[in-house]
């Protein structure tokens, strides 16, 4: 276990999602206490069970909306109140999303759904957390982008504009906590495996959808559900201190850096 992980105060918003639930438990594994967050206090208390049952983590769950400016600061000061810091913070909730429809017609509504909502709850999150990091003098924050913020792909819709946009929105995070000790840092995924099952009227049987992804990347495979988690325990660790402002490749080389 990493000195770096032991005790860190943790706070996952969508902890009730896939990727959500995922990094808790990763982190649960290094021993850290964790605040998870989400819109649906059932989803959120089922990934505390499955934690409970794995691991001696000390988990707190509280039922946040990731939109509501108020409601995470709310949170966030309540976190640090118990915990005394905030060490880490991810932000992993679901954005609407329509995908499928050329932008020719797509409504402006749904092209700007994506961008407005991922903007508005990155901000959100990383600023209620990252007031109470900076006051103490360091902490991570984690947003999340995916591989069309950097690759031309059709029938995105929204999504790569949201992408590239929290991505730029981490770099000026970094830069403007970085000298209070506070690290901003990204992590591009491309479709996770384990996920894929979740998006409704595939294009093509499953299997063949996740080859056609497979065959998008330099390594023929997708990255998984516990490589995303472990890479955002690295993030939190000591050795990447040197990382600010940085975006961590998990596209299985689909996308150019």
């Amino acid at each position: 276990m990493s000195r770096e992980t032991e005790q860190q105060s943790v706070i996952v918003h969508g902890a009730g999602g896939a990727i959500g639930s995922a990094v808790a438990r990763q982190f649960a594994r290094h021993g850290a206490e964790l605040f998870l967050a989400g819109h649906r206090g059932q989803s959120v208390e089922a990934t505390a069970e499955r934690i409970r049952a794995e691991s001696p983590a000390r988990v707190h769950v509280a039922e946040v909306d990731a939109f509501d400016p108020a409601a995470v600061n709310a949170h966030a000061d309540a976190v640090f109140e118990a915990a005394g810091r905030i060490d880490v913070m991810l932000n992993a909730v679901s954005i609407p999303l329509v995908q499928g429809v050329p932008l020719l017609e797509l409504g402006l509504e749904d092209a700007l759904a994506p961008a407005t909502s991922w903007l508005r709850t990155q901000f959100i999150t990383s600023q209620a957390a990252g007031r109470h990091m900076a006051e103490r003098g360091g902490g991570t924050i984690l947003t999340l982008s995916a591989s069309p913020a950097r690759v031309a792909i059709a029938g995105v819709g929204g999504f790569a504009a949201a992408c590239s946009a929290v991505e730029a929105l981490t770099r000026t995070f970094a830069a403007e906590l970085g000298p209070s000790g506070v690290r901003v840092v990204c992590l591009r995924m491309q479709r996770i495996l384990e996920t894929i099952g979740d998006i409704p009227d595939l294009p093509m049987p499953l299997e063949e959808f996740a080859g056609f992804l497979e065959s998008l990347t330099t390594s023929r495979s997708l990255p998984s559900l516990d490589e995303v988690a472990e890479m955002a325990v690295f993030l939190a660790e000591g050795g990447a201190r040197s990382m600010n402002g940085a975006v961590l490749n998990l596209t299985c080389g689909m996308s150019p850096d």
